[in-house]
């Protein structure tokens, strides 16, 4: 038979028709009020049973995390919290839990906390914070796809298996069909990768933006949605060693196009977020609410989640030059009293999240884009500018997070392009189409990267990184 999901349920109004729900127990209290959450809402929909109709060995099967089938009226309910319940006419138990195990697990009553939830990453959708956290992801997701789609981007996939470096700093997991414990050898000891799989030596992707460039120089604007994956050992709350990367890449645009770009972008998917997902982000702002309580006064944050998700929206987005953003630091207050952990003491210095937060949260009050970085601290593909130390790069950055969004121009130019892969130990060989394509009717041209984890993370205020993926993969974690 088929059934009615319980987000759809809860916006209907009372009937005389039965309907047929799905779902998990949540709470069975007084053999007879049943919390059923199938996951479509963070709400529960209460099932009325009255249990002199029904036979006891059944009744005992209805535990918390139980999956059952329920069919009955649905009502106007007589409790209060809810609008609407279901008199409950025929239940069946379609999976058992044991009340024991489950008195282990997360689906117990008692709070877990969020590291004792990650040991169980196969169940811990099933509660509150994670199905929120979750579903936000899934909406963010569609929010991505429908900006770029209505706003004339091709949908492009980008390599998996790679045999280029995009980033230059060669934190990349290798990927090989070769014995490990004895690989084939050349005369000098070194692995023959001819006999590998590809025949050469190849890695996953950090990025997929190298080839993401040459096909927005044929469709004119395209963009990633993929996974991507750093072997930098960094084990911390702002790291993963797989994640999901949005990278657009834009034919004739410069620099001010790709800021503007990337702060509407921004913009689309957080709206998004708030008109479509209210009553998960409520719950969110309320969890957060009261883990702020158990914080000392200097360590809460000003704004309750919403309320940034708003700063974001109502504010535009300051634009300064790293120059001036080094002058800044260098003045402020917690740089002369040496509160900072990494003290600004000269040009060139590369940019702590902590200098970043002080920018957006202290300095302007706003997000900030900061761009015209020192070419000695980016990547060899950004543009470099006519005074020959700076490159046309710019970060995007959030209150609480800091950096969201990287991007830059790109280098055009064959010779300039040439001569900083020489400079920075770029191998030419291995990415002679990307040289090659500065040959074949070469244009200005601009993309940015920001990381998926990064943008739910800020929109659902969770603390950890881990904690907005559904399997995260860390320094030695990598399980289920």
């Amino acid at each position: 038979m088929k059934h009615t999901e319980i987000i759809k349920i809860l916006q209907t109004e009372p009937t005389l028709h039965e309907i047929t729900v799905r779902g998990w127990v949540r709470s069975f209290r007084s053999n007879r009020f049943i919390a059923l959450n199938d996951g479509s809402t963070l709400h529960n929909l209460q099932c009325v049973v009255d249990f002199e109709n029904f036979e006891e060995e059944v009744l005992k099967k209805v535990t918390t995390g139980a999956a059952i089938e329920v069919t009955g009226l649905l009502v106007e309910s007589q409790g209060a919290g809810q609008a609407v319940e279901v008199q409950v006419n025929k239940l069946a138990v379609l999976g058992e839990a044991d009340p024991e195990e489950v008195k282990l697990t997360i689906l117990s009553p008692k709070r877990h906390t969020l590291e004792k939830l990650r040991e169980q990453a196969h169940l811990r959708v099933r509660t509150n914070t994670f199905g929120a956290v979750m579903r936000l992801r899934s909406k963010l997701a569609f929010a991505i796809h429908e900006y770029f789609q209505v706003n004339g981007f091709y949908y492009m996939h980008s390599p998996i298996i790679t045999g280029s470096d995009a980033e230059g700093a060669g934190e990349m997991f290798r990927v090989s069909s070769l014995d490990s414990k004895n690989p084939p050898l050349k005369e000098d000891g070194t692995v023959d990768f001819k006999q590998d799989f590809f025949e050469k030596e190849t890695n996953l992707t950090v990025s997929g933006q190298l080839e993401a460039e040459t096909y927005a120089m044929g469709l004119g604007k395209v963009y990633t949605f993929g996974p991507t994956f750093r072997a930098e050992n960094s084990n911390t709350s702002r790291h993963l060693a797989e994640f999901w990367m949005i990278e657009p890449e834009v034919a004739f645009c410069d620099l001010d196009g790709n800021m503007d770009l990337a702060e509407d972008f921004i913009k689309y998917v957080i709206k998004y977020a708030l008109e479509n997902c209210a009553d998960d982000l409520e719950f969110l702002e309320n969890r957060l609410l009261q883990e702020e309580k158990t914080k000392p006064q200097a360590e809460r944050s000003e704004m309750a989640l919403r309320e940034k998700l708003n700063f974001v929206l109502e504010n535009n987005f300051k634009r300064v030059s790293y120059t001036e953003a080094i002058e800044i630091l260098k003045r402020s207050k917690p740089n002369k009293k040496k509160k900072f952990k990494y003290l600004i003491e000269e040009w060139g210095a590369d940019l702590q999240s902590e200098h970043e937060r002080f920018l957006v949260e202290k300095h302007f009050k706003c997000p900030v884009i900061l761009f015209d970085y020192p070419a000695s601290i980016k990547s060899f593909y950004m543009r470099l500018n006519d005074d020959g130390k700076t490159v046309r790069a710019m970060d995007v950055l959030f209150p609480g997070i800091g950096e969201i969004v990287g991007g830059s121009q790109r280098e055009e130019r064959y010779d300039v392009l040439k001569q900083k892969m020489e400079v920075m130990g770029i191998p030419q060989d291995e990415l002679y189409w990307y040289l090659d394509l500065r040959k074949f009717g070469t244009a200005v041209h601009s993309g940015f990267g920001l990381g998926f984890e990064r943008l739910v993370q800020f929109v659902t205020g969770m603390g950890n990184i881990r904690d907005v993926i559904p399997y995260p993969r860390t320094p030695g974690n990598a399980e289920f």
